[in-house]
């Protein structure tokens, strides 16, 4: 197949593209390298995909409502992969108009794109973050995520139901994926695994927020582009048993789909940093600060209907996954 996959030079969107071209699909790759972290790195994950048959890559702005237009216009695209997002939840209470920029705006941009272009089916990037405040666990696709607590989580939020109404409208197949915690090589440098390894490894303190007693539903890279491969493949559909007199989130009489997709197996923070000290063969000198604003105290992921649709569920045990990605990020630094 045709791919665009957005947010190329993401750690979850290089690993995708490996994946996709190792199958022989063709990938476009799009992204606009914005200086949010370290472009070095991002333009080293695209150093990996640059030499593989079937991959192109082109620098461009899912906010670019033109550019968008004419891309796809031009390249006619069997399905979409839209990772593309301003990320970061304490990022969004800084600068929340790069959120409304490229996940209002781009996302808008995308769906329209989709719409006139006969996209058999678009897959876009959701988060574990659009249920908020909500304590019940493990979390269900069944539950109502009305209550944001942050603006990149009703952002996300703001994408499903963006995304329902186009396949409402037009029939858009979109399936739309909650992730949990992603972590792996090559990942994000303001990601809680990247900052503990290079603050332990440079002899410095860590900073442990809500005094250590968080949960986090920690789901491989991986793990998570597996699922994005198989739903890919799957277009959405209908829901059979969907009854609007009920209204349950989780089905639709359109063809829109989301899930899920996590370890299904949360692990305390406090954990967390021992599996990266017994990785890194030392002790974490340990900072212990209240629950910061927008943040969540637990993530868990109930992964039936994941499970059900595509007959796959994320299971990385924590420990190989730590260790995967310090065996990278020692080998990427030497250190």
């Amino acid at each position: 197949m045709k791919i665009l996959l957005t947010g190329a030079a993401g750690f979850i969107g290089m690993t995708t593209a490996l994946r996709l071209l190792a199958r022989g699909d063709e990938v476009l790759g799009l992204d606009n390298l914005n200086d949010y972290y370290d472009v070095s790195l991002k333009e080293n994950r695209l150093k990996r995909l640059s030499p593989q048959p079937g991959f192109r890559f082109l620098k461009m702005d899912v906010a670019d409502r033109l550019g968008m237009a004419e891309l796809f216009a031009a390249e006619k695209f069997d399905r979409v992969i839209h990772l593309a997002a301003q990320a970061g939840v304490r990022y969004s209470l800084q600068n929340p108009h790069a959120y409304i920029d490229s996940n209002i705006v781009g996302f808008m941009n995308v769906l329209e794109a989709c719409r006139h272009n006969q996209v058999q089916h678009l897959v876009y990037a959701s988060s574990s973050s659009v249920y908020g405040g909500n304590t019940r666990m493990p979390f269900s696709e069944h539950d109502s995520v009305d209550h944001p607590v942050s603006l990149y989580a009703a952002t996300k939020k703001a994408n499903e139901l963006m995304a329902h109404t186009y396949s409402h409208l037009y029939g858009l197949p979109t399936t739309g994926l909650r992730f949990f915690t992603v972590y792996g090589p090559w990942g994000r440098p303001d990601m809680a695994l990247f900052l503990f390894t290079k603050a332990i490894l440079e002899g410095r303190s860590i900073d442990v927020f809500n005094y250590g007693q968080m949960q986090r539903d920690f789901t491989f890279v991986d793990d998570i582009v597996e699922g994005v491969l198989r739903v890919l493949d799957r277009v959405a559909s209908a829901s059979p048993v969907y009854d609007p007199a009920l209204a349950d989130p989780a089905t639709s009489n359109a063809p829109y789909r989301v899930f899920n997709i996590g370890n299904n197996k949360p692990v305390a923070l406090l954990d967390f940093i021992a599996c990266i000290e017994n990785a890194l063969g030392r002790t974490a000198e340990k900072n212990l600060l209240p629950l910061q604003d927008g943040d969540v105290p637990a993530t868990y992921a109930n992964t039936d209907a994941l499970n059900d649709w595509v007959g796959f569920v994320p299971g990385t045990p924590i420990e190989q996954g730590v260790g995967r990605f310090v065996a990278w990020y020692r080998d990427y630094y030497g250190v």
